[in-house]
């Protein structure tokens, strides 16, 4: 990420499961160091936040997907960051080396339980399986503070 073309303030992930499992990265830097998280990242400028999860999973993952459904929104006075369900296209899951350290496919009750897996990943894969749902806000606190943070999830 060299971030010339970047828009810091709007970010995309997207939850992709397939045959029970949820694909998930060990995030290298930041907040989410050393936890297991679902990929994404900046949408660049110019680019919609359909695209940047196609570009993101790709880069992250190896994983070609195409997004479904919104599944949550958070923002705060800062930034926004929206969440796709995601349909696996083609790819074999590995880590890009730099922004996560492992990709791993993991059992969604397993997910749910661990404890190097952060509430908003867990959330968020919560969200991807109710996909009759509305998107309703949930409480969710940060550890980053850029003021209140509203998150909507299904």
């Amino acid at each position: 990420m060299n971030g010339e073309n970047t828009n810091w303030q709007q970010s995309v992930t997207g939850v992709l499961i397939k045959d029970g499992k949820v694909l998930l990265g060990r995030h290298t830097y930041g907040a989410g160091k050393g936890l297991l998280i679902v990929p994404g990242g900046y949408v660049n400028n110019g680019e919609t936040p359909q695209n940047a999860v196609k570009r993101e999973y790709l880069e992250e993952t190896g994983i070609s997907v195409e997004p479904k459904d919104l599944i949550a929104v958070r923002f705060n006075m800062k930034d926004w960051y929206v969440a796709f369900s995601l349909e696996y296209i083609n790819g074999t899951a590995r880590s890009d080396k730099d922004e996560n350290s492992e990709v791993i496919w993991l059992d969604i009750s397993k997910a749910m339980q661990r404890d190097d897996v952060p509430a908003l990943t867990k959330e968020l894969i919560k969200s991807a399986l109710n996909s009759n749902k509305p998107l309703t806000k949930c409480e969710f606190e940060s550890k980053e503070n850029h003021g209140t943070y509203s998150l909507y999830t299904k």
